[in-house]
Protein backbone atom coordinates (compact mmCIF):
# COMPACT_ATOMS: atom_id res chain seq x y z
CA UNK A 1 0.00 0.00 0.00
CA UNK A 2 1.40 3.86 -1.11
CA UNK A 3 2.81 5.48 1.80
CA UNK A 4 1.76 9.33 2.28
CA UNK A 5 5.05 10.58 1.14
CA UNK A 6 4.32 9.41 -2.42
CA UNK A 7 2.16 12.16 -2.39
CA UNK A 8 2.80 14.83 -0.18
CA UNK A 9 4.86 18.29 -0.57
CA UNK A 10 8.04 17.32 0.86
CA UNK A 11 9.92 19.97 3.38
CA UNK A 12 7.31 22.74 2.83
CA UNK A 13 7.66 26.08 3.83
CA UNK A 14 7.11 26.75 7.47
CA UNK A 15 7.79 29.55 10.09
CA UNK A 16 8.44 29.88 13.96
CA UNK A 17 5.52 30.98 16.51
CA UNK A 18 7.23 34.82 16.29
CA UNK A 19 7.33 35.01 12.63
CA UNK A 20 5.72 38.20 11.56
CA UNK A 21 2.23 37.26 10.00
CA UNK A 22 2.73 39.41 7.00
CA UNK A 23 5.60 36.96 6.32
CA UNK A 24 4.25 33.87 6.64
CA UNK A 25 1.14 35.45 4.39
CA UNK A 26 3.77 36.09 2.02
CA UNK A 27 4.92 32.58 2.72
CA UNK A 28 1.62 31.24 1.56
CA UNK A 29 1.54 33.70 -2.06
CA UNK A 30 5.50 32.53 -2.94
CA UNK A 31 4.71 28.85 -2.58
CA UNK A 32 0.88 29.13 -3.70
CA UNK A 33 -0.45 27.35 -0.52
CA UNK A 34 -2.98 27.65 2.05
CA UNK A 35 -1.23 26.66 5.47
CA UNK A 36 2.06 27.36 6.68
CA UNK A 37 3.56 24.72 9.50
CA UNK A 38 4.77 26.77 12.22
CA UNK A 39 7.84 24.40 13.87
CA UNK A 40 9.69 24.92 17.31
CA UNK A 41 13.53 25.60 16.98
CA UNK A 42 14.06 21.68 16.85
CA UNK A 43 11.62 21.64 13.50
CA UNK A 44 8.83 20.00 15.32
CA UNK A 45 5.82 21.25 14.55
CA UNK A 46 3.87 23.74 17.21
CA UNK A 47 1.13 24.52 14.88
CA UNK A 48 -0.15 25.56 11.98
CA UNK A 49 -1.12 28.98 10.40
CA UNK A 50 -3.89 28.94 7.76
CA UNK A 51 -5.20 31.63 4.99
CA UNK A 52 -8.42 31.16 7.07
CA UNK A 53 -6.71 31.47 10.78
CA UNK A 54 -5.94 35.02 9.41
CA UNK A 55 -9.31 36.30 8.35
CA UNK A 56 -10.66 34.51 11.00
CA UNK A 57 -8.42 35.22 14.06
CA UNK A 58 -6.85 38.48 12.59
CA UNK A 59 -8.95 40.58 10.53
CA UNK A 60 -12.11 39.74 11.40
CA UNK A 61 -11.80 40.41 15.21
CA UNK A 62 -10.08 43.74 14.07
CA UNK A 63 -6.67 43.01 15.48
CA UNK A 64 -3.44 44.70 14.01
CA UNK A 65 -2.08 42.12 11.14
CA UNK A 66 1.03 44.27 10.92
CA UNK A 67 2.03 43.88 14.88
CA UNK A 68 0.69 40.14 14.66
CA UNK A 69 2.69 36.93 14.73
CA UNK A 70 2.03 33.64 13.23
CA UNK A 71 1.43 32.22 17.19
CA UNK A 72 -1.43 35.10 17.41
CA UNK A 73 -3.15 33.05 14.28
CA UNK A 74 -2.08 29.38 14.94
CA UNK A 75 -4.05 26.52 15.44
CA UNK A 76 -2.58 24.47 18.10
CA UNK A 77 -2.15 21.46 18.81
CA UNK A 78 -1.89 20.29 15.12
CA UNK A 79 -2.78 16.88 14.17
CA UNK A 80 0.42 15.46 12.36
CA UNK A 81 0.97 11.67 11.07
CA UNK A 82 4.13 9.41 10.65
CA UNK A 83 6.02 9.48 6.92
CA UNK A 84 5.43 5.65 7.24
CA UNK A 85 1.75 6.25 7.38
CA UNK A 86 -0.51 4.78 4.55
CA UNK A 87 -2.25 6.80 2.19
CA UNK A 88 -5.28 4.83 3.68
CA UNK A 89 -4.97 5.75 7.54
CA UNK A 90 -4.05 9.14 6.40
CA UNK A 91 -7.25 10.01 4.73
CA UNK A 92 -9.16 8.49 7.95
CA UNK A 93 -7.17 11.25 10.21
CA UNK A 94 -8.70 14.17 7.47
CA UNK A 95 -11.74 12.53 8.27
CA UNK A 96 -11.65 12.03 11.47
CA UNK A 97 -10.35 15.16 12.28
CA UNK A 98 -12.11 17.13 9.79
CA UNK A 99 -9.22 18.85 7.86
CA UNK A 100 -7.89 19.61 4.46
CA UNK A 101 -4.66 18.96 5.11
CA UNK A 102 -2.02 17.49 7.88
CA UNK A 103 1.25 17.40 8.80
CA UNK A 104 3.77 14.95 8.17
CA UNK A 105 6.75 14.04 10.74
CA UNK A 106 9.97 12.08 9.89
CA UNK A 107 10.79 9.22 12.82
CA UNK A 108 12.37 12.05 14.90
CA UNK A 109 9.25 14.20 15.10
CA UNK A 110 10.59 17.27 12.73
CA UNK A 111 8.53 18.42 9.97
CA UNK A 112 8.49 16.42 6.47
CA UNK A 113 6.16 17.65 4.79
CA UNK A 114 2.28 18.24 4.18
CA UNK A 115 -0.69 16.23 2.50
CA UNK A 116 -3.49 18.12 1.14
CA UNK A 117 -6.81 16.65 0.06
CA UNK A 118 -5.85 18.11 -3.44
CA UNK A 119 -2.91 15.87 -3.45
CA UNK A 120 -4.64 12.58 -2.86
CA UNK A 121 -6.99 13.96 -5.91
CA UNK A 122 -3.65 14.54 -8.14
CA UNK A 123 -2.83 10.83 -7.13
CA UNK A 124 -5.81 9.28 -8.70
CA UNK A 125 -7.99 8.47 -5.15
CA UNK A 126 -10.42 10.50 -6.36
CA UNK A 127 -13.03 8.13 -4.12
CA UNK A 128 -11.09 8.44 -1.27
CA UNK A 129 -10.79 11.96 -1.81
CA UNK A 130 -14.73 12.59 -2.21
CA UNK A 131 -14.97 10.72 1.56
CA UNK A 132 -12.85 13.20 2.90
CA UNK A 133 -14.82 16.15 1.37
CA UNK A 134 -17.75 14.73 2.29
CA UNK A 135 -16.90 13.70 6.17
CA UNK A 136 -15.12 16.97 7.24
CA UNK A 137 -17.91 19.76 5.47
CA UNK A 138 -20.45 18.04 7.51
CA UNK A 139 -21.07 20.26 10.57
CA UNK A 140 -19.69 19.37 13.63
CA UNK A 141 -21.69 18.04 16.26
CA UNK A 142 -22.05 19.46 19.84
Amino acid sequence: MAQVTSVMTASPSCCREDTPLRDVAQLMIDHDCGMIPVVDADGRPVGAVTDRDIAVRIVARGKDASSSRAGDAMTSPVTTIDSATSLHDATCVMEAEKIRRVIVVDADGKLAGVAAIADLALAGKNEATAAVVREISEPGRA
